[in-house]
């Protein structure tokens, strides 16, 4: 933890204590799992409205339900290294947050403490993509973190990450940063988060905020929210706008919402929507948006329902199949326990997406420039040089600082340096990718006539490999990886995960794939199932289980693992953003 976060935490406890808010739980240690209870109130289990329905009777205040966030990331960031930076305005916003309600603000997320990725320009705090080439950059804020605190948020922190959202080196480990470090997920502290959205699906998951604002462009939402066992949306392309945010490329990114539950997800995705005139993706969301997503939240929304089982391509029957299946036979069968028809065992395979990686190298080298240009100006406290502002003088930044930006390589960095940046083969590359893609979805769901696709969102979390040669899942991925997020992301289509299961206690999701705009119905199905399964338990913060790459299935020795690692990374690094 940095010496400002340490001091900025310290401030907080001590205003804590002059407001008269109790400092028993920040006693507590992780030898006993912390209390998420305050005022009486089971935040873990508690959602945005009925907060605020508490806040309004005045059985919980802003500043109370701030102080005890704030408390917990001093309690549990330590070990868990998911938040970067705290707010140093985080009291003072809650102050003004109860001034308000006293007198008559009812906005959805008045006074409702939130973190963002650090990805997210957020006015008052450094946006670093954890990089030590961007520390103490201060960019005011992105357009969806203005709309946020339209709505009332305390954006109190922000979130650690796979730095500059795992499009940097290959191998990796997720959750890494230069600036945060590791991060560790809640529920077995050696095993990792998932990517690129680490931090924040911690957050959501360990109860350091509500809820958290994660980014995606092939995974970063999802597959953290499932690896923590929390709600994930990746919304359409064009629903939040981008401006504001550090790109991979305009073609794919988007931020989202990250929650422990269907509904605060809900919440955040109707605050942050809006026409973005620095956007203009969103301007296509006009006659499809809401600033009021809750109100499509059926618990009996399946009832009719026709739902395909993606299965070809999401995870390796012969090596992992026997355990996760179990997982997705019990989601099938709690579907049609709400009245779903569920079509399963057709050919559905949308995994054909062999030119996303190249088409999102050069768009990275074109759209990280652009952003340096326009939001990234002056010069670097720690090295006293001027902010990068090319792609190159990046990568010549960590060649210069490996004790800063060690022990990982700079290999999809160098990949996409190497293009042309956007040039018309450029476009040609993503008009192979994207079209396809979108037409194979929509084409399926007319010729099977459903509603939604569902798979698999992710495997058990595997332990922390910090070794530059291997990285995440020892560079295994085609024996072990669990992923479906592809489909979603290179269409620019909306997705969903929620809480489906658990091998080993360690959690897995589903995915409600949808179309475009399609997030009122794919709420709908992720609430009436979340509703009727009940399936997520709050983490316990357990040291280990042990050091099986995959738990429940043995692990085969592997040919010239060294030589397969960077060469699988590569192949699958888009997944894990």
């Amino acid at each position: 933890m940095g010496s400002r976060l340490r001091r900025s935490l310290v401030l907080i406890s001590l205003l804590a204590l002059l407001l008269g808010v109790s400092g028993a739980a920040a006693q507590t240690s992780l030898a006993a799992t912390p209390d998420t209870r305050v005022a009486g109130i089971d935040v873990d289990t508690t959602t945005i409205p009925e907060l605020q329905t508490l806040m309004k009777s005045h059985r919980l205040s802003s500043v109370v339900l701030t102080s005890f966030y704030l408390r917990r990331i001093h309690q549990l960031n330590p070990k868990l290294n998911a938040v970067i930076t705290v707010s140093p305005t985080a009291f003072l916003d809650a102050l003004k947050a109860d001034l308000a309600r006293i007198f008559g603000d009812r906005r959805p997320l008045l006074g409702i403490p939130i973190i963002v990725k650090d990805n997210v320009n957020t006015t008052g705090m450094p946006t670093t993509a954890g990089s030590w080439a961007l520390a103490g950059s201060r960019p005011r804020d992105a357009f969806i973190a203005k709309q946020l605190k339209a709505a009332g948020a305390i954006i109190i922190g922000k979130a650690n990450l796979s730095e500059w959202a795992n499009f940097r080196s290959g191998p990796s480990s997720s959750g890494w940063s230069g600036i945060g470090g590791q991060t560790n997920m809640p529920y077995v502290l050696d095993r990792n988060p998932c990517g690129s959205s680490s931090g924040s699906g911690v957050v959501a998951a360990a109860d350091l905020a509500v809820a958290a604002v994660g980014t995606e462009t092939d995974g970063s939402i999802v597959c953290p929210s499932g690896a923590n066992g929390v709600v994930g949306i990746k919304p359409t392309l064009g629903l939040w706008s981008r401006a504001g945010v550090i790109p991979i490329s305009a073609d794919q990114d988007t931020a989202g919402p990250i929650a422990r539950n269907v509904t605060d997800a809900a919440v955040l995705l109707g605050a942050a929507t809006g026409v973005d005139p620095n956007d203009a993706a969103t301007a296509a969301q006009t006659g499809h948006a809401s600033t009021d997503y809750t109100r499509f939240l059926n618990s009996k929304a399946l009832k009719g329902a026709r739902i395909g089982v993606w299965r070809d391509g999401t995870y390796n029957q012969a090596v992992v199949g026997s355990a996760v299946e179990p997982i997705l036979q019990d989601t099938i069968d709690a579907l049609e326990a709400e009245g779903a028809t569920v079509i399963d065992g057709t050919d559905i395979d949308l995994s054909a997406t062999a030119g996303e990686f190249p088409a999102l190298l050069c768009e990275f080298k074109t759209d990280i420039a652009t952003y340096l240009d326009t939001y990234v100006d002056g010069t670097n406290p720690v090295t006293r040089q001027p902010y990068p502002q090319t792609l190159a003088e990046l990568i010549e930044f960590n060649q210069a600082h490996p004790e800063l930006e060690g022990p990982w390589n700079d290999l999809v960095f160098e990949l996409a340096e190497a293009t042309n940046g956007r040039d018309a083969g450029c476009a040609a590359i993503r008009a192979g990718v994207t079209p396809p893609v979108q037409d194979a979805i929509d084409d399926l769901m007319k010729d099977e006539d459903l509603d939604a696709i569902i798979a698999l969102t992710n495997g058990p979390a595997w332990p922390t490999n910090s070794n530059p040669d291997e990285g995440d899942l020892d560079g295994r991925f085609e024996e072990f990886f669990v992923g479906s997020s592809a489909a979603a992301a290179v269409s620019g289509y909306a997705d969903i995960t929620v809480p489906a299961g658990y091998i080993e206690g360690l959690p897995v999701g589903i995915t409600f794939i949808g179309g475009r705009w399609a997030e009122p119905e794919l709420l709908g199905f992720a609430y009436d199932y979340e509703q009727a399964t009940h399936v997520r338990v709050p983490p316990q913060f357990i040291p280990t289980i042990g050091d099986d790459l995959f738990p429940g299935v043995p692990t085969p020795p592997a040919q010239s693992q060294r030589q397969q690692a960077t060469e699988s990374q590569r192949h699958f690094v888009a997944r894990l953003r």
